[in-house]
């Protein structure tokens, strides 16, 4: 594979903002993020400059990118970090340590090539390699009409973890949390 997956670093808020814009026009993008195309293109720099700033930390989230030889950006995922106690970052406190994965996103012309499967590969390492305590698991939340998604979430080793809930916005609507627990070291 010719890209380099890594964090993004917080002076590349013009790309993150690039990508994510990109993101929010992909035809599934209504049943894949929680915003809109049009709410992310009026935020101010500002709101991008601080978005990218937390996603480097890589303290209670982590942003990553498939950065292709030429520079550009094919592919992201973002990590939360949510421990028990804490308020909820999206859906259900935490029963138990773990991350949970949101903002997934590859090119149309740069799919099929394995970025997923690094990108995520990043965010399981970083995930298992949190400590104080010990993250249990990965999850994240799966629309029940995004089977491509779902596909490659099983195929990587994440399992539904629930019956359907219904989303928020449209109780007609079903959403589901999708899990991949801790596994041995030899992952």
């Amino acid at each position: 594979m010719e890209h380099v997956i890594r964090p993004v670093c917080a002076e590349e808020w013009a790309k993150v903002r690039e990508l994510r814009l990109a993101a929010l026009q992909d035809p599934l993008s209504s049943i894949a993020f929680l915003e809109t195309y049009e709410s992310a293109l009026e935020q101010p720099d500002s709101f991008w400059q601080q978005r990218t700033s937390t996603g480097a930390a890589g303290r209670d989230v982590i942003q990553f990118v498939a950065e292709a030889p030429d520079g550009r950006w094919d592919g992201t995922v973002t990590v939360l970090v949510e421990r028990v106690g804490a308020e909820p970052r999206v859906g259900k406190a935490a029963i138990v340590e773990q991350t949970h994965v949101v903002g997934v996103f590859v090119r149309p012309e740069a799919r099929g090539a394995g970025l997923a499967d690094e990108l995520f590969r990043a965010a399981l390492e970083w995930s298992w390699a949190l400590d104080a305590p010990a993250v249990e698991r990965v999850r994240l939340i799966v629309h029940s009409e995004n089977r491509r998604a779902e596909a490659f979430y099983r195929r990587i080793g994440f399992v539904l973890s629930s019956d359907p809930t219904p989303v928020p916005e449209n109780e007609m609507e079903r959403e589901y949390e999708i899990l991949r627990p801790r596994a041995p070291l030899n992952d």
